[in-house]
């Protein structure tokens, strides 16, 4: 090869490393629970709503295992983000929620 050949192919390969250890994960971790709570999302729904859509009484199980989880990952939102305590807060499916419904 050449010497300008040789420079080319070595800055492709440091950036190809820093692009590849610098992107996030893709598909982040969907759990079968966020799938089930993706699945009744066809509208906005609140926390109790929910919960009753999938027959599930107890708050903290529901919390911990469906409702933060999906948040985390961005498969749903709140309508309210800047009053998380709202009585008045709902949640609806993202984008990439309905992409990973549709893929399930």
């Amino acid at each position: 090869r050449r010497k300008e050949d040789n420079n080319a192919h070595d800055v492709t390969e440091d950036v190809t490393e820093d692009v590849t250890e610098d992107t996030p994960q893709v598909t982040p971790q969907v759990t079968p629970q966020v799938e089930k709570l993706l699945r009744i999302m066809k509208r906005d729904l609140s926390r109790t709503e929910m919960q009753q859509l999938l027959g599930l009484n107890d708050k903290q199980n529901f919390k911990s295992h469906y409702l933060l989880p999906a948040l985390a990952i961005g498969t749903i939102e709140m309508t309210f983000p800047e009053k998380p305590q709202s009585s008045k807060q709902k949640y609806r499916i993202t984008s990439f929620g309905i992409a990973i419904r549709e893929k399930r």
